[in-house]
């Protein structure tokens, strides 16, 4: 072949996992304070403390499960392999959305910072904001098909302005902000409220520390995953927790709760981090705090833009692991050729995210707090299944390498079972009770949403004829994982029916469709346009029925074309970049070795000059008598 199609590479070390996961997790923050804020009030501290310390406990049974399984599709890999496809596919359904609405409320928060930043008030308003935002993801997404991002390129060093700018916050706070009175007054029950309000915020907070199963997609992408993924997630998430408390406990004491309310959940509801640079006024100079709040609107359009973007890549990889062990239809499962993930997902996931943000401003009236409970349904239902899936393991492969076990241990029943796992399970199911009980959002959307998936997984799985509760390996799926549309340009004569042979043969490998046409050269001297000469048309005729009709013989839907042109070569490669083409196959017969060269002209251009992989076949001398 001339060019070789790249795959995903084990390229991202430890740094660059730190990256990713300090800058997915560290992210919520610019969203999650004011909707926590305008739920806790006073409890604000707690409920993110609590919420972080689940989260901590649920990330030790991610780091053993994606250690011992590092393949894309986080936690509903390990649920397949622990329970059955369905128990997977409904996991990986819960998380599909849940990276939808991280991509949608990081869009939605992105123009609030822009406009801290740059003073541009419209994008402040309704519904600016929210035209804004679906801008944004409609761009990501033009950006992802048009070309694979790097993760581990420039996350690093967003990562880095971000700590550097939470870090300033806290420093300064310290100083300034807090103090006895502030924490008094800031903190604490508010009159009124009760253990019903700590039940109310505490789903909520989930939204705080999104990211985790980002990290857990990036598996097959580590160098070495069951060392560096559980080092990366630990220290991210500890310090993540560690700030996001802090950065808290400012905000409160900057913000009082009065009146039942406190600012950092109402007018610093959609960029509250700005809100806490904008308290520094009285404290320090003026150019000081202005400096301070373009830093953090900068810092916060740049990281949300970053989750943004990796959100579309950990619901790449989930759809592909989904659709390769048949939960989803087989075009999910292709890697297009420059973006190498499916188009289909990038597009439908882009739709999705705008819906989303469409049904919040009609139905919530644009309250992002709908899509915080909707995301707890989904997250807490994923880490449930997630604890309980590796608990399984250990009991049904106790042999399964570890490179990582969550511990301490327990033994029950001859087994060593991981005490996190048997802790963090009935926890975050009994907070997805509490998202249930008390948010309509988790109660009506997320059930919604589960039983269109389960409608999904039953139609896709009749139409293949599989069974419900039966596992589908990869192996037996190809899923189009390297190409998903064809071209043969046809020769008359056997080289031609051959050449269409090996693409049809490619093709049912690959779940591909086949592009056969026929390039007629016509001379200067004569018109483009015009009737072929009799003979010419008849045989192009047959060569394009034989070819359709080999096609079917083989359940392959061949789409056939007669071209003319000045130049085959020049035409072959007119009609690659029009079809977006993912190979080409071409046969050269021996008579051009007899002249010294080792294919024909146009091959040899084609060759040279194709966006994409050309798969030539040279016959060898005496095989063909043309």
């Amino acid at each position: 072949m001339a060019r070789k199609l790249r795959g995903l590479e084990r390229v991202l070390d430890a740094p660059a996992l730190f990256a990713v996961a300090y800058g997915e997790v560290a992210s919520s923050l610019y969203v999650a304070l004011g909707i926590v804020a305008a739920a806790a009030l006073g409890l604000t501290p707690l409920v993110l403390l609590l919420s972080g310390a689940l989260f901590l406990l649920v990330s030790l049974s991610y780091a053993e499960g994606t250690a011992s399984i590092p393949e894309a599709g986080g936690a509903a890999t390990f649920v397949r392999r622990a329970f059955n496809d369905l128990a997977g596919f409904v996991t990986g359904w819960a998380l599909f959305l849940d990276f939808l609405i991280v991509l949608a409320l990081s869009a939605l928060f992105v123009p609030h910072y822009v406009a801290e930043a740059t003073s541009i008030s419209v994008l402040r308003d309704e519904p600016w904001d929210v035209v804004a935002a679906c801008v944004l993801v409609a761009a990501i997404a033009g950006v992802r098909i048009a070309r694979r991002t790097r993760l581990h390129l420039g996350s690093l060093a967003v990562a880095l302005l971000d700590l550097l700018v939470q870090a300033t916050l806290v420093l300064l706070g310290l100083a300034f902000l807090v103090s006895p009175d502030s924490l008094a007054d800031g903190l604490g029950f508010e009159r009124g409220q009760d253990w019903g309000d700590l039940a109310f915020a505490l789903p909520l907070a989930m939204i705080a520390y999104s990211g985790l199963e980002t990290v857990a997609n990036l598996a097959d992408e580590a160098r070495e995953p069951g060392r560096t993924l559980p080092r990366s997630l630990f220290s991210a998430i500890g310090l993540v927790v560690l700030v996001t408390v802090l950065v808290a406990v400012i905000g409160l004491s900057a913000y009082p709760v009065s009146g039942g309310e406190t600012a950092l959940g109402e007018e610093w509801l959609e960029a509250p981090l700005v809100g806490i640079a904008a308290a520094f006024d009285g404290s320090l100079p003026d150019a000081a705090v202005s400096t301070l709040r373009v830093a953090v609107g900068i810092s916060g359009a740049l990281i949300l833009a970053a989750a943004a973007t990796t959100s579309f890549s950990g619901i790449t990889r989930l759809t592909r692991s989904l659709a390769e062990h048949g939960s989803l239809p087989r075009r999910f499962a292709r890697r297009q050729r420059r973006a190498l993930a499916s188009r289909e997902t990038i597009v439908v996931a882009a739709a999705l995210a705008i819906g989303l943000l469409a049904l919040t401003e009609v139905v919530a009236e644009g309250d992002p707090a709908f899509l915080a409970a909707l995301y707890s349904f989904g997250v807490l239902l994923a880490f449930t299944a997630a604890q309980l899936a590796v608990l399984r393991l250990r009991v049904r492969e106790p042999g399964l390498a570890r490179p990582f076990r969550a511990g301490p241990s327990v033994r029950a029943a001859g087994r060593s079972l991981p005490l996190p796992a048997l802790v963090g399970a009935p926890l975050t199911f009994a907070v997805w009770v509490l998202a249930l009980a008390t948010h309509d959002g988790a109660r009506y959307a997320g059930s919604a949403w589960l039983a269109v998936g389960l409608v999904v997984f039953v139609a896709v799985r009749r139409s293949r004829r599989r069974g419900l509760m039966e596992r589908v390996a990869v192996a037996e799926l190809p899923a189009g994982a390297e190409y998903g549309r064809i071209l043969v340009p046809l020769k008359l004569g056997d080289i031609g029916e051959e050449m269409v042979a090996t693409a049809i043969a490619l093709a049912k490998e690959h779940n591909a469709e086949v592009e056969a046409i026929t390039v007629v050269r016509v001379p200067r001297r004569y018109p483009l346009e015009g009737k072929l000469p009799p003979e010419i048309a008849e045989r192009v005729r047959a060569s394009l029925e034989e070819a359709r009709a080999l096609g079917e013989e083989h359940g392959v839907d061949v789409r056939t074309d007669v071209l003319r042109a000045r130049s085959i070569g020049h035409a072959i490669l007119d009609e690659v970049r029009a079809r977006d083409v993912d190979l080409v196959v071409m046969g050269s017969s021996a008579r051009w070795r007899r002249q010294s060269r080792f294919f024909s002209p146009t091959v040899d251009f084609v060759l040279r000059r194709a966006p994409c992989e050309v798969l030539v076949v040279a016959f060898p001398e005496g095989v063909f008598e043309e």
